[in-house]
């Protein structure tokens, strides 16, 4: 399956944010969006999922465009910045919400164990970003949206989740973006920039510096 989100066209207060914007995302490859802060880039997986309203999109899957909002089709999942959990409900009742195997997550997981009872509000906010994160990628569905999934995450758990990830892409388009611009580029087969409003793929690392998102000597 291909995703793709094209002549996108975003405006706030009559500023452009984001202005003929073009990005594709397949199933097999693992699509990243890099930019400074305020570039647009949760915008733009915003305005992929549906729920934010651009001046002008059109979204194809397969090179059919989508004429409603994407999670109407129920095929996205999303995962904002903020917690979206309801803090008072109790992890086993979340994963049979999102029709998520328990076990299959204490696996991955070991430490989790002891928490099926545990309400979700309960946890660390490291904890909570795992299980969002973990219930994202797992749930029925084709495409994954994910917005600084390694935010607030320990390193020894990010390389699971990017294992995770990994082992997901087979069968999901999936598309991220993080200001650990490091991690991103590790786990991504695809990069987009998004610099002045417009996003250039690219094609070598080198060109992150040569577009100031990175330090000259970073890379």
């Amino acid at each position: 399956m291909i995703l793709e989100a094209d002549s996108i066209e975003l405006y706030f207060k009559n500023k452009a944010i984001l202005n003929g914007v073009y990005l594709k995302g397949e199933t097999g490859k693992i699509t990243g969006i890099l930019g400074r802060n305020g570039s647009g880039k949760s915008c733009l997986l915003r305005i992929i999922f549906g729920d934010l309203k651009p001046k002008y999109k059109l979204i194809r899957l397969d090179s059919k465009p989508i004429l409603k909002a994407l999670f109407t089709t129920k095929k996205v999942h999303y995962l904002p910045q903020y917690n979206f959990i309801s803090k008072s409900l109790r992890l086993k009742t979340v994963f049979q919400l999102f029709e998520v195997n328990w076990f299959d997550f204490i696996i991955e997981f070991e430490s989790f164990s002891i928490y099926r009872s545990t309400k979700f509000g309960d946890l660390s906010g490291g904890e909570r970003r795992i299980v969002e994160i973990y219930l994202i990628l797992k749930a029925p569905g084709q495409i994954i949206l994910l917005d600084e999934p390694f935010n607030g995450v320990a390193p020894i758990h990010i390389e699971k989740i990017k294992d995770l990830i990994n082992r997901e892409k087979n069968q999901k388009i999936i598309i991220l973006t993080d200001h650990r611009y490091s991690e991103v580029i590790d786990v991504c087969d695809n990069l987009y920039l998004i610099r002045n409003g417009c996003t250039k793929l690219v094609d070598n690392l080198k060109e992150l510096e040569d577009y100031n998102y990175l330090s000259m000597g970073t890379l």
